[in-house]
């Protein structure tokens, strides 16, 4: 699988895993797959595993990306889409008691928090190889 240079990830939280993910010679593709979440809009996963699954990184979690995410999950329901988040722990929006793991959980989205993608993913059959 393609790799890209450190130059090319759109934040350090990316480069981190990435390099995360070479340290422990995990094979995988960086923004190599597009999905479709309305006719007009495409979603672009941070990273796919080898095994297919698709893992979206996310220091910030905005309303906009919460939204965008349950419906490219909800148009593509052949697609294993995770979330590792920086901080699991910060609150969806200032002052709610909503954290992004809480978020996760409730609209159905497994979560790891980090730069390290779960070995179990890693090992994972996967669904859309």
């Amino acid at each position: 699988m393609a790799k890209r240079s450190n130059s090319n990830f759109r934040s350090g939280y990316e480069r981190n895993i990435a390099g995360n993910l070479r340290r422990r010679k995990v094979q995988f593709k960086y923004e190599s797959t597009k999905l479709n979440w309305t006719s007009d809009h495409v979603y672009t996963p941070d990273f796919e595993l080898a095994n297919g699954i698709l893992v979206e990184a996310k220091g910030y979690l905005r309303p906009t990306d919460r939204s965008k995410m349950v419906k490219a999950r909800d148009q593509n329901p052949q697609c294993d889409i995770r979330f590792l988040f920086a901080n699991e722990q910060n609150p969806v929006k200032k002052g709610s008691k909503t954290t992004y793991a809480m978020w996760a959980e409730k609209n159905g989205f497994k979560w790891a928090s980090g730069i390290e993608i779960p070995q179990e993913w890693i090992d994972e059959k996967g669904t859309n190889k």
